[in-house]
């Protein structure tokens, strides 16, 4: 594994990969581990949003997989409005005091946003691909 692929990146990809990775740890540990309704979760959950926007608004500037589209955007930037969507949908949920919805909106996201999108990243060509396998 060589971290110079990534310090090679354009802006945006290096802004993108360092509010995900913490955004996919922070949601890991969200999801399975932390006590729901806890003022940490609360507050580990801001940030949590906080970074998955971040995220969305740096990858709104990836064009590697369609460079010469339509504003440079491919399919993979569907996954952009689901995100949003996802975390304005449980954080108004969590204001609402609807668990459940929360639960929902926060599942989908990590699951589409962070799962989905994140294995994209792994295939052949694609940068995580050759930071994680190095070729």
């Amino acid at each position: 594994m060589s971290l110079q692929v990534l310090w090679d990146a354009p802006i945006a990809v290096r802004v993108h990969v360092y509010t995900v990775l913490p955004a996919f740890v922070l949601g890991t540990w969200m999801l399975f581990l932390s006590r729901k309704g806890s003022a940490l979760h609360r507050t580990v959950g801001r940030v949590y949003a906080v970074l998955m926007l971040l995220t969305c608004g740096a990858a709104i500037f990836i064009h590697v997989l369609n460079p010469n589209g339509w504003l440079g955007l491919s399919f993979v930037h569907l996954f952009i409005l689901s995100t949003l969507f996802g975390v304005i949908s449980g954080l108004r949920a969590a204001g609402r005091g609807d668990v459940g919805g929360h639960r929902r909106a926060m599942i989908v996201t990590y699951v589409s946003g962070l799962i989905v999108a994140g294995g994209f990243t792994l295939m052949p060509g694609r940068l995580m691909h050759a930071l994680v396998f190095g070729h």
